[in-house]
């Protein structure tokens, strides 16, 4: 089993020419365009597998601030977030948030917690509250081995950088399919003016959702553009992790969570029975510079939010590659020819 470890050569949608919209994209147009949050990831590819954790590191998470105003939006409640009662009910988040494989979850949250409670920040912790995600990723890989465990977890926390984000089939999004073709990890970012100052809007997807794929509110249905070879996720899950240094509070950023899940639509997603749909926003704001900013001023935020998300949906299935799984079951790449021809022929480009 071999990482991956080099970023896709393949076009995000900025590269393809689709405007930001009313916000502009960030330095890295990632969620790490918001000070002080790294991205991480650890990926199993081969032997059958191709699955991993993807970490989402906030650093103002220290022994001095223990955690962060955030909060969760449950589109569909399909899935096994770990954590979720707890985030949801203090609307704070103590850990990094980590994402995974469906049956590997427990396994990656016991080996978070274990790793958070051997440092010094948590020499005397009796109490804490792992937060970790998953989608199923059992089409293209053998699931049932649960092959994430505490080795890739460390791995991905201690690989966490600024920067530019490895997107596509990588960490978390290593085995997952989106809209018909191989979906993966992507990200996104938007510059906000809040009150006078500008703040940063980041978001990061592990997508793995049925439907029919839009970019501009134009339908790519992959059975048209793959000739009828569309794969179906098992599962029909997507985590949706938004980070922000505008002053919000916990109530706030669950309106916030609640519109990065309205985003899916725009892409086309068809939220189906069986979907876990998640949505974790969180604050990086330094309490003690003030805030949290009046509500009559969270419009721009929710707008910022909703198009760093879906923008971030679609680079999760733009930068992934075809990817073949057991018994050769196959998730095809969208053909970046064809979306450049549609995109053009309908003017949005």
């Amino acid at each position: 089993m071999t990482p991956l470890s080099s970023a896709s050569s393949r076009p995000r949608l900025a590269d393809l020419g689709v405007p930001s919209g009313a916000f502009a994209r960030g330095a890295e147009n990632a969620i790490t365009d918001v000070g002080g949050v790294r991205i991480g990831h650890a990926t199993l590819h081969g032997d059958g597998l191709h699955t991993g954790v993807t970490a989402i590191v906030p650093d103002t998470l220290t022994g001095e601030r223990r955690s962060l105003p955030a909060n969760l939006s449950v589109g569909n409640g399909y899935g096994k977030l770990v954590g979720a009662t707890q985030l949801r009910e203090l609307a704070a988040l103590e850990t990094p948030i980590l994402l995974t494989s469906t049956l590997s979850v427990f396994r990656v949250a016991d080996a978070l917690l274990g790793h958070l409670l051997a440092t010094p920040a948590h020499a005397r912790t009796t109490t804490l509250n792992p937060v970790v995600g998953e989608t199923n990723d059992g089409f293209l890989s053998d699931i049932r081995r649960r092959a994430v465990g505490e080795e890739q977890v460390v791995q991905a926390l201690e690989a966490a950088a600024a920067g530019p984000v490895v997107e596509g089939c990588v960490g978390a999004g290593a085995g997952t399919v989106a809209l018909g073709y191989k979906g993966g990890i992507g990200t996104s970012s938007r510059l906000v003016d809040v009150a006078g100052q500008t703040r940063t809007v980041g978001a990061l997807v592990q997508t793995n959702f049925s439907g029919t794929l839009r970019i501009a509110g134009v339908p790519l249905p992959a059975e048209e553009l793959l000739s009828g070879a569309a794969a179906q996720p098992v599962g029909n899950s997507c985590m949706i992790v938004v980070a922000t240094d505008a002053a919000m509070d916990g109530r706030q950023l669950g309106r916030v969570a609640n519109r990065a899940v309205f985003a899916m639509r725009g892409v086309g997603a068809d939220y189906a029975q069986g979907s876990g749909d998640y949505a974790i926003a969180f604050s990086v704001h330094d309490p003690a510079l003030g805030g949290p900013v009046a509500d009559d001023v969270l419009s721009p935020l929710f707008a910022a939010t909703m198009d760093a998300v879906e923008e971030a949906l679609i680079n999760s299935v733009l930068a992934a590659e075809t990817t073949v799984g057991p018994e050769g079951r196959t998730a095809r790449a969208v053909p970046i020819d064809g979306v450049r021809a549609r995109l053009t022929r309908a003017g949005a480009v």
